[in-house]
């Protein structure tokens, strides 16, 4: 006979999946990452499929290239957001990158001295749940705050998730032998903008703190009870993990 414990960790976990059948189309939080996030970004980008990462870095990165892309990222200069599932997986990733405008195609579509790139990566399991779209919308309210008045995107053409955020936010698009140009001129920013911003990141916190506390009770259930002990990760980990 089961303790009273375990049949309340059965009933936590069914309850649990039941919700998730229940909603099709969760809400996303969009959650700005720090470098201790470089372990959840390196299993993101290796566990994307081969065609996925060639549309997000618009060639077949090894392994070994894109770890590199990771350490390298710059997050005094850059700002990556993340969106997390509830086992603290990432589904979706938007690296918003500050540059000189006169590095990048379209210099001449703005008078700022810097421009902002953004690239993004959503897993095959999040497609479909407005993972790349609201990232997109993260990223440029950052723009806006940050008096960026350029958002810039580049990609192949055949890449139909940045090809879709482009056009559904009515961005400039300029093709040429496979390849895409895209930027939006961003409106200046307000009270308004800075507030919400800053209530979507208390949220989207809120959020990861929750799914952090739930996931280690789970392990701690775990381990009381022994339930749910053959059920791994099967996410691969990254080299030297």
């Amino acid at each position: 006979m089961s303790n009273p414990f375990s049949r309340w960790m059965q009933r936590l976990r069914g309850a649990s999946a039941a919700a998730g059948e229940r909603h099709e189309k969760p809400h996303v939080f969009v959650k700005e990452l720090s470098p201790r996030s470089r372990r959840h970004l390196l299993r993101h980008f290796l566990a994307l499929e081969e065609k996925d990462r060639l549309l997000r870095f618009g060639s077949k990165l090894s392994d070994e290239m894109v770890t590199r892309y990771v350490e390298g990222i710059n997050f005094e200069r850059d700002t990556v957001f993340g969106v997390y599932d509830r086992r603290l997986r990432l589904l979706g990733v938007g690296h918003l990158a500050f540059a000189p405008k006169e590095s990048t195609r379209i210099s001449g579509a703005t008078i700022k001295p810097v421009v902002a790139e953004f690239g993004v990566s959503v897993t095959a399991a999040a497609r479909g749940l407005g993972v790349g779209t609201r990232l997109f919308m993260r990223a440029s309210m950052r723009c806006r705050n940050a008096d960026v008045d350029t958002l810039y995107m580049h990609c192949l053409s055949s890449n139909k998730v940045m090809m879709h955020i482009a056009k559904k936010a009515g961005m400039e698009i300029h093709r040429d032998y496979g390849e895409a140009d895209a930027y939006l001129k961003i409106k200046p920013a307000n009270s308004a903008t800075v507030f919400q911003e800053a209530v979507e990141e208390q949220v989207a916190m809120l959020d990861y703190i929750v799914k952090a506390n739930f996931k280690a009770l789970l392990k701690w259930g775990a381990r009381v009870t022994g339930i749910g002990n053959d059920k791994k990760d099967r996410t691969p980990p990254p080299p030297g993990a």
